[in-house]
């Protein structure tokens, strides 16, 4: 009955309007008919690409056209989950061939984030970019143009920005708890792979299947290596973006929504050093360091009056327990491995990763907490739904507006968690003096935000913006 009745009312509607697109309303509640779902390729289809990729299907109100994994074995299981779905292991290929398709998830590696979003972004699609948003700093100002000169709907894979915790901080911050804001620090145990180790000279057997040429993308070519893929390419310079790339889009996410912060004015960084004999530190400018500290500074904003120094710890190290703060509650998560503070006049504002257990510590005494309960807490894949649902509207519609970390939003913020990567980076640079060497990247580094441009160390810039690879552009 119900199949005879959709093919009389199809057949009714083709033939009073010459429309064979049949609105949801008319096929009854429930039946999403194909013209209502979002035709998605995923790129990069292992690990969180995996979980990308659920997320955005939805329990099939969006259709996974394409999976594109240089590794086939890595993204088995979305190929299970999706058998109907194309398979490719060259993200160009799939932007040629699938004709139809509306949007991109990009799950891959770092370093080539930038190039396959950009080339959605100029056929027109809509692209969903996970955390870092980008490798380098003009990377992520590029892609931020582009996404608004070409009108597509984008959102970074910093989940926790769509979060309840998050928007209660900012409720609290708007009504004024904790007063202005003069220190924020942030920090994290990664990283959690090998860093600040030398680079690999043997040439293993490469892995069955895949396809390193297209896996290297822009970036440096070198021989494939166990200590680059899979997952451990997040502690190399070529690649990846470290500890701080890696979780800096999550744990600065909250000051940087709630102070209204934009591009910071200056850096400095410290970083730990490696011995394998006395006196004698490595130099490993391929590796990133394993442990770093730096500090940030920004403006005052129209949100708070007071200039902000915000200070990263990553490498097990962390802030001290303020004063404010009982001795026995942990800072931030609840083994306090990841955490950010920000210190008040009136109190101290914490939460965890992704802006989970928020609280207040007011300088009366008094503690507010929220209780983030089942009946208010958004589904896990909301950030990647709300980003299905504003593609379906279009770009400026309402849902689009309400997107927590489209690229207006997170080319910025990506763009000062890289500047606290360029100052690391500069902080071993090296000229010969006498016996020994000189460093002269471990000063204070100004930064011209609008012209992304350190303007007292000109060596540092090389940082800014990478080279590609012949054959490889953005």
């Amino acid at each position: 009955m119900k199949n005879s009745r959709r093919s009389f009312v199809k057949k009714t509607v083709v033939a009073a309007t010459g429309i064979s697109i049949i609105p949801r309303h008319v096929l009854g509640q429930g039946f999403i008919p194909p013209s209502d779902k979002l035709n998605i390729a995923v790129i990069g289809g292992g690990g969180k690409g995996y979980s990308d990729a659920v997320n955005a299907w939805n329990n099939g109100t969006s259709n996974i056209a394409a999976i594109c994994d240089v590794d086939w074995n890595s993204a088995s299981r979305a190929f299970k989950k999706f058998p109907k779905a194309k398979k490719y292991k060259d993200y160009r290929k799939v932007l040629d061939d699938i004709k139809d398709l509306d949007a991109i998830t990009v799950s891959t590696p770092d370093h080539t984030h930038a190039v396959i979003a950009m080339a959605a972004i100029k056929m027109g699609k809509h692209v969903y970019v996970q955390k870092p948003l980008t490798h380098s700093i003009h990377e992520a100002r590029m892609l931020t143009e582009a996404a608004r000169k070409h009108q597509v709907v984008t959102q970074m894979g910093n989940q926790g920005a769509s979060g309840n915790g998050v928007k209660q901080m900012i409720k609290w911050f708007d009504e004024g708890k904790i007063g202005a804001v003069t220190k924020v620090h942030v920090w994290t145990n990664r990283p959690v792979w090998p860093q600040g180790i030398e680079t690999p000279t043997d040439k293993p057997a490469l892995l069955d299947g895949l396809d390193w040429d297209t896996w290297i993308g822009p970036a440096k070519m070198v021989d494939y290596h166990p200590l680059y893929h899979p997952f451990k390419w997040r502690g190399w310079w070529n690649f990846g973006t470290g500890a701080l790339g890696d979780m800096g889009c999550h744990l600065i996410d909250p000051p940087f929504r709630v102070l209204g912060l934009g591009y910071p004015t200056e850096v400095e960084s410290s970083v730990g050093a490696v011995f394998k004999k006395d006196w004698t530190p490595e130099y490993l400018p391929e590796s990133c360091p394993p442990s770093s500290r730096t500090q940030l500074k920004f403006p005052a904003t129209s949100k708070n009056p007071s200039e902000i120094t915000l200070t990263w710890s990553d490498g097990g190290l962390r802030p001290f327990h303020p004063d404010l703060i009982p001795a026995d509650h942990p800072i931030g998560d609840d083994d306090s491995a990841n955490g950010v503070i920000m210190i008040g006049e009136k109190g101290i504002m914490t939460c965890g990763t992704y802006g989970k257990t928020p609280k207040v510590y007011l300088n009366n005494g008094d503690l507010l907490t929220f209780n983030d309960t089942e009946e208010n807490k958004l589904p896990d894949n909301g950030h990647q739904a709300s980003w299905v649902e504003a593609c379906k509207e279009g770009f400026g519609k309402a849902k689009h507006k309400a997107l927590t970390s489209s690229f207006d939003f997170a080319g910025p913020l990506t763009e000062s968690v890289l500047m606290g990567n360029l100052a690391i980076r500069s902080y071993n640079l090296r000229k010969p003096k006498g016996n020994g060497f000189e460093y002269p990247g471990r000063k204070k580094l100004l930064w011209d935000g609008h012209n992304m441009k350190i303007t007292n160390f000109d060596e540092a810039n090389q940082f800014v913006k990478r080279t590609y690879r012949d054959g490889w552009k953005l």
